[in-house]
């Protein structure tokens, strides 16, 4: 069987596959049962879908290609964030859970008011949307590589696919889903490791090749670490703020589970990220240069088996959707708890708010992929959806649990300057002629956002009346580190 139609037809089993799962799972009485699935997930299960979610498109692919030019370094830009992130998730995990709330901007409207609540929506689905935006990219491009079609019907076509299955099901069809390709893209993360190790001879080769090529501490996991301290500040503090991944923790049993969820998660994520650095440290030895398409995709699609390489080709899938699939979902959750439930119609009727949750879904699906089709480069622009949490969001969401003291209008004050800091970076990483006395993307530009965030945020709690009641009893509830 030709190779192309071979894939077509297992990518079609897969994708049926997935869609049943996600029809099996349509019957949702309410939104916490479309968002969280009545609360009765597994830790395990949890855990999985927590690493489908951030081992996806950006690790499969993104990583491998800088590993391959920087060595063993490039373990920071997603690596170092991610443990720094899920560490700090671990600490927070169980008041998180504890607190109960469907949505991140519940919990902050029970910790202060409702404007904070309604800003860190904005933050939400301003990231969920950019963030979306560059997995539609990702499949998009990776879809016109495989099989030669066009860039936006290869965009169309995978956001079409994960919209079928995640509109249906909710969070728990994500769920399910996920662990589905969780394993999918396991088998093809271990098989290309391999590949790339065998044929490469391992490390004894890689470390001649980088002295040929004067790559000076390619194998040395501290080489050039200032280089990527702007990704370890910045997506390990918002990363850690994530609505996708605090909707996890909300949908635990209790507030154990979450605990158990966050540290499987950790210690999954070492060697899965290692894994994918040392892939790109093999290739290196293969190519002498990244390919257009990147190194991932040319792999598989050389692989003299067509059998095999469609079994690759559907894993690299895999990772992207679950990716996306999450995303999504998140940012249909604030749109559907935070705006229709909160502002629009507080009364409606449950089937009214899945009704509304699964309209959602589509309306994000649909931005991500209109910003997808008209900006094909976001590198910048997705460090930049990370600095509006990091910059807006990280300070009064961590202090709310931590510091009774700090008040609603210290919140306020703090989100609404991050989101004007946020938006300037933005607008100057579109090409706007402002004046910075940062470069763009820079661990300074992270620091001087959470430094001037955290300052404002503490003196304005200073000059500002406290609800000592509300504080005091919502940091009881939480309970973050057991002291109450």
């Amino acid at each position: 069987m030709h190779r192309t139609t071979l894939t077509i037809s297992l990518l079609a089993i897969y994708v049926i596959a997935i869609i049943a799962i996600g029809l099996w799972n349509s019957k949702n009485d309410n939104s916490e049962d479309y968002f969280l699935a009545s609360r009765k997930l597994p830790a395990w299960l949890l855990a999985i879908t927590f690493i489908a979610s951030w081992w996806g498109g950006g690790s499969a692919i993104d990583l491998v290609d800088h590993a391959h030019k920087n060595g063993l370094s490039s373990f920071w830009i997603y690596g170092v964030p991610v443990l720094i992130a899920t560490a700090l998730m671990y600490m927070f995990s169980k008041g998180i859970r504890n607190i109960g709330t469907i949505s991140q901007p519940e919990l902050m409207r029970e910790r202060y008011n409702n404007t904070v609540a309604l800003l860190l929506t904005v933050f939400i689905i301003i990231f969920m949307v950019i963030a979306s935006a560059v997995q539609v990219i990702v499949i998009g491009r990776f879809f016109h590589a495989y099989f030669d079609i066009g860039y936006a019907n290869a965009a169309i076509l995978g956001t079409l696919i994960v919209l079928a299955y995640s509109m249906f099901g909710g969070f728990k069809g994500v769920v399910l889903t996920d662990l589905l390709q969780f394993v999918f893209f396991l088998f093809t993360g271990i098989f290309l490791f391999y590949l790339s190790y065998s044929q490469s001879g391992g490390m004894e080769f890689v470390k001649i090749n980088a002295i040929e090529n004067g790559k000076e501490g390619y194998s040395s996991f501290f080489s050039n670490v200032a280089d990527n301290l702007a990704y370890v500040i910045t997506f390990g503090t918002s990363w850690m703020i994530q609505a996708n991944i605090w909707q996890r923790i909300s949908a635990a049993k209790k507030g154990s589970d979450a605990k158990k969820m966050m540290l499987i998660s950790f210690l999954a994520f070492i060697p899965l990220y290692f894994m994918v650095t040392y892939t790109g440290m093999f290739s290196s030895v293969l190519y002498e240069t990244v390919p257009e398409t990147g190194i991932i995709p040319d792999m598989v699609s050389k692989l003299s088996s067509p059998i095999l390489s469609a079994i690759l080709f559907v894993g690299l899938c895999s990772a992207i959707m679950s990716t996306m699939d999450s995303l999504i979902n998140t940012g249909a959750m604030s749109l559907t708890v935070d705006v229709f439930q909160k502002y629009i119609k507080p009364n409606a009727k449950p089937k009214v708010g899945v009704f509304v949750a699964r309209v959602s879904t589509v309306v994000m699906a649909a931005i991500a992929l209109f910003i997808a089709l008209r900006i094909q480069s976001v590198l910048t622009i997705s460090w930049i959806a990370s600095d509006f949490l990091t910059s807006g969001a990280f300070v009064p969401l961590v202090m709310g649990f931590l510091w009774a003291r700090g008040t609603s209008k210290a919140a306020t004050v703090s989100m609404l300057f991050g989101l004007l800091f946020a938006s300037y970076n933005l607008n100057v990483a579109l090409g706007a002629d402002l004046p910075v006395a940062w470069e763009i993307a820079s661990a300074k530009q992270a620091i001087i956002g959470i430094a001037i965030s955290f300052i404002l945020y503490v003196s304005v709690s200073f000059l500002t009346p406290i609800d000592t009641e509300k504080s005091r009893k919502f940091i009881r509830k939480a309970n973050v580190f057991g002291k109450y």
